[in-house]
């Protein structure tokens, strides 16, 4: 398997499914159409709208010996014939085919309408019914869409085409045909994406109060300060001015090799990825954990498998399948963290277990005066911290705690293996903070000083500095989907929220009133912030991906040295990982950027496909980088298989 690059449906003019050869029948319509009761529709124009032009309309078609239900001059209130010379009309696509070359678009309805409407599904049958106002915005086309406004719709515009394709039980595309229903279906959609992410009406007012003031460029991208976008320097990639025809993308050598596809160990069952930038890696499954040999090629088996042997303790709630693994002391440790009940995230402890020897030396437990507490995630101390042999704290975190934890006692002894569970040690709470009921912390990454970025489940992203984790330093506005994932570069200036939809690209910079550059982690950035980038995928690569299609696990290649830029960004997607050239996404005149809507989105990826849903994917330690590559390579495993990809000399 190689790469391939991010697919788009051919452009609906150039396409045989889409000449204006169908120009001279798309008013009529077949008996069996039916179209929904816009209401929330652009404002015809008053010949449109005129019984005399209607009557002309339907003497029209009569002439031409169309097929039609209803005399256009008297409608069915619940089914209007559409009107093609209205705003709203539009021709409706359905992509077939899948990813098979004979993949193409059909035409579903020739002439229809769009709206949004807040009717429910019960509300359909009923034409005297009123819109329920608490139901939320739904995007509707005709007869075949009825579909809920927000990101899983995975909405993509082609403004040259007067265009937009979406998901919904399908890959769809719209054709509009004036354009001054393009331009409002774009307002209206971004109203009603606020209303339902926010459940309060799409003004000013409200977007100041969502966002806040200081984030202008949340709620109005073309006001916010991009120049610090603009000012992203091409150190490598392909020429942006350059542009690569669409149809060139999907027969484009592949610049993705693979190097080693291995099977794991049969009773493993992989869970997480452990890279090492030493010698060696590990794969974490049910059972134990598999040894693999990191090379400048990728990563290959050494042949060692090591169980899990857990010393003579009864408890075992925290000897269950591994959730997550942390490397620690020059790689000599690894600390494992299993959930305490299955389901479910928090865990009571870890396990402190020496790779050597394969034994688990420690049980930890999590204790604040007296008292267990839970944690949901843990992280080293900084991007380069695992390589310290003297590393002994770690980063924790919980629903509404941010704290280090560390493995020495209060003397400075290191606590020695337990025999018993109540001889369980604690682990020290040597620095924190429990907030009040309502951060709902999910997820949190260091920098390489050791600063702390921590996503919520209200979208939130916030920002502390390695001496304080009382109060953030800035707090960036959520868009409505939760953070799952989080990362950020070693210099701290770029952080990647992942959601279920799309990544979430932030610079953290900022310049201070004494004319300084600064990021988010040491000050308050101000009013003069940056909107964020999105990442997403195509609707029809979303489609493709699987019933599982989430984003998960966005991360940056990974350096630990002062001066180094990341490269590329990579996440998983079902059966794709998904790889952007972080440069790219970056420049301010990049192509995908051009005549966008709303928040810039790039959809300018690789796409690594698997047999099977990938559980991880991430870029090896840049020193593993060679002449021939500009990256070091890609580590993609499956439950059953890992496989390294490094990039060849011709970049992304």
């Amino acid at each position: 398997m190689g790469g391939s690059h991010s697919r788009d449906g051919p452009d609906l003019s150039d396409s045989d499914q889409y000449t204006d050869e169908e120009e001279e029948d798309e008013q009529s319509q077949s008996e069996e159409e039916e179209y929904a009761t816009p209401t929330r529709n652009p404002n015809p124009s008053p010949s449109a709208s005129t019984p005399q032009s209607l009557d002309a309309l339907d003497r029209k078609l009569k002439s031409l010996h169309l097929k039609y239900s209803n005399p256009i001059s008297s409608p069915n209130p619940k089914s209007p014939n559409p009107n093609p010379s209205s705003p709203d009309a539009v021709k409706l696509y359905l992509h077939v085919g899948g990813s098979n070359p004979s993949a193409r678009w059909v035409p579903s309805e020739k002439l229809t309408a769009f709206s949004f409407s807040r009717r429910g599904s019960s509300d359909e049958d009923d034409s005297d019914s009123s819109p329920n106002p608490n139901a939320p915005w739904c995007l509707v086309v005709g007869s075949k869409i009825r579909a809920p406004i927000g990101p899983a719709l995975q909405l993509k515009s082609f403004p040259a085409q007067k265009r937009v394709d979406f998901v919904a039980d399908g890959v769809w595309a719209i054709k509009f045909l004036h354009p001054q229903g393009y331009s409002f279906f774009f307002k209206q959609y971004q109203d009603c994406l606020f209303e339902n992410t926010y459940g309060v009406e799409a003004t000013q007012e409200n977007r100041v109060k969502v966002y806040g003031k200081d984030f202008i460029g949340w709620a109005q991208p073309d006001a916010a300060d991009d120049s610090i976008w603009e000012d992203a320097k091409e150190s490598f990639g392909p020429n942006p001015a350059k542009k690569t025809p669409r149809s060139a993308l999907s027969i484009e050598s592949r610049e993705l090799l693979e190097e080693f596809e291995e099977e794991a160990a049969a009773e493993l069952g992989i869970q997480s990825l452990a890279l090492g930038a030493l010698d060696n890696s590990f794969l974490v499954g049910k059972a134990g954990i598999q040894v693999v040999k990191n090379f400048s090629h990728g990563v290959h088996g050494k042949g060692v498998a090591v169980k899990f042997s857990a010393p003579g303790s009864s408890n075992q709630n925290l000897f269950s399948t591994p959730k997550k693994a942390l490397l620690m002391r020059a790689e000599t440790n690894m600390l494992l963290m299993s959930p305490a009940n299955e389901g479910k995230p928090h865990t009571t402890g870890v396990n402190q277990i020496d790779i050597e020897t394969g034994r688990v030396v420690t049980q930890w437990k999590f204790e604040k005066d007296g008292a267990d507490i839970t944690m949901r995630d843990i992280t080293n101390d900084s991007k380069g911290a695992q390589l310290d042999p003297s590393e002994s704290t770690f980063l924790g975190l919980d629903d509404n705690r941010l704290c280090r934890w560390d493995m020495r006692d209060r003397h400075g002894i290191v606590q020695n293996l337990a025999d018993s569970a109540a001889d369980t040690p604690v682990l020290n709470w040597t620095q924190g903070h429990q907030f009040a009921r309502g951060t709902n912390f999910q997820c949190f990454a260091s920098t390489g000083d050791g600063s702390i970025v921590v996503g919520s489940i209200d979208g939130k992203i916030r920002l502390y500095s390695k001496s304080s984790m009382r109060m953030a330093k800035t707090a960036f506005p959520g868009l409505g989907s939760p953070i799952t994932h989080v990362d950020v570069t070693y210099d701290g200036k770029w952080i990647l929220g992942t959601t279920d939809t799309y990544l979430v690209l932030i610079c953290t910079i900022f310049i201070d009133k004494d004319g300084k550059e600064k990021t988010g982690f040491g000050g308050r950035m101000g009013n003069r912030i940056a909107a964020p980038r999105l990442l997403k995928l195509t609707p029809l690569d979303s489609h493709l991906a699987g019933v599982n299609n989430k984003f998960r696990g966005g991360q940056f290649s990974w350096v630990t040295e002062n001066g180094k830029q990341e490269r590329h960004l990579v996440a998983t997607v079902g059966k794709f990982s998904i790889i952007w050239n972080f440069e790219q996404v970056k420049k301010s005149n990049h192509e995908c950027y051009l005549n966008q809507e709303g928040l810039k989105s790039c959809y300018c990826y690789k796409i690594i496909p698997k047999e099977e849903s990938i559980v991880d994917s991430r870029f090896m330690h840049d020193k593993f980088a060679v002449t021939d590559s500009p990256e070091a390579p890609l580590v993609v495993a499956t439950p059953m298989k890992v496989s390294s990809f490094s990039i060849s000399s011709r970049r992304l």
